[in-house]
């Protein structure tokens, strides 16, 4: 019997993540009535965490309890994993014991060798290539506020990193635009991105000539996890890829604005921008938990249809 993982954003079709926001909206609306929806009561998630985490461990850990199931939570030092057991090894012991499994960790291969020995199902929760729960909560949060993504103009301001890697598979699979500004240096890597293509994204040396027309904002902070020796650098580099009130009213008058968070307030966004009228970003931050729910429902019991 075949296990369907989630390592990538391409790892799913146009119609899967359509029946995942369809879920996702039925499922949320169920948690805002306090309505009890528990068809994960008897599974258990294993959540292994090599890199630090805030919202990740949070949305999986509180989404899986709303939906009935358990959680073990492993950080990799406090295990044998620590110690140089096997990937392989780890994978073929603890699938036998959980149902499903969230890694959260450095390189795409470690979790591509642990998916390849998996008998649950496993869900990439960041590696240093991609973030593809933090994409599917990002675009179900602008089909909440716009509508409909396909065709429409997203702008990533910053370094491009695992967060806009991601957005760009998606700009493949929903057919809408990335226009990408980086500073000189950091640009897309196509194939670190995955891509087949570069039909859906146009990269751009000024930002302002990026976020024109935009109908949705993001960003990232300019020093990611594991590269704390370059953050002198990076901030010289990137002072003048900043999300500001400038570059919002260059944008679609109803444009929004995303981060996936933490946030440095003054570095990559004005606080006037991350705290204004057009961020979304902490409805973006719960989404992340009913996405993942209905991620992990998919997953472990398949097409599930809603119920009146």
């Amino acid at each position: 019997m075949s296990v369907r993982h989630f390592l990538q954003f391409r790892d799913f079709s146009r119609e899967d993540y359509a029946h995942l926001f369809e879920r996702t909206r039925w499922i949320k609306h169920k948690f805002k009535r306090y309505e009890p929806y528990r068809p994960l009561h008897d599974r258990t998630l294993a959540m292994v965490f090599e890199k630090h985490s805030t919202r990740t461990r949070v949305s999986f850990e509180a989404g899986m309890h709303q939906l009935g199931g358990s959680v073990i939570t492993l950080m990799t030092r406090d295990t044998q994993m620590g110690r140089g057991e096997p990937i392989e090894d780890v994978a073929r012991v603890i699938t036998r014991m959980v149902d499903i499994v969230m890694i959260r960790t450095f390189e795409q291969a470690i979790i591509e060798r642990f998916a390849q020995y998996s008998r649950v199902p496993v869900i990439n929760g960041l590696t240093n290539e991609y973030h593809p729960c933090q994409i599917l909560g990002d675009i179900y949060t602008f089909v909440e506020y716009s509508g409909s993504i396909t065709g429409k103009t997203v702008a990533w301001i910053g370094d491009s990193n695992n967060v806009c890697n991601t957005w760009l598979q998606a700009a493949e699979v929903f057919d809408f635009n990335v226009h990408v500004s980086t500073p000189p240096g950091y640009a897309v890597e196509p194939e670190r991105a995955g891509l087949y293509g570069t039909d859906h994204y146009e990269e751009f040396e000024d930002p302002m000539e990026a976020v024109k027309g935009a109908d949705l904002i993001t960003t990232d902070v300019w020093t990611s996890m594991g590269m704390e020796s370059e953050d002198a650098d990076r901030k010289r580099d990137f002072e003048q890829w900043q999300v500001d009130a400038e570059m919002m009213q260059a944008a679609k008058k109803d444009a929004l604005f995303m981060h996936c968070l933490p946030a440095h307030r003054g570095e990559e966004v004005a606080a006037e921008v991350i705290d204004g009228p057009h961020s979304v970003v902490w409805d973006e931050a719960e989404n992340r938990m009913h996405t993942q729910k209905a991620l992990m429902e998919y997953l472990l019991l398949g097409r599930v249809e809603n119920q009146t």
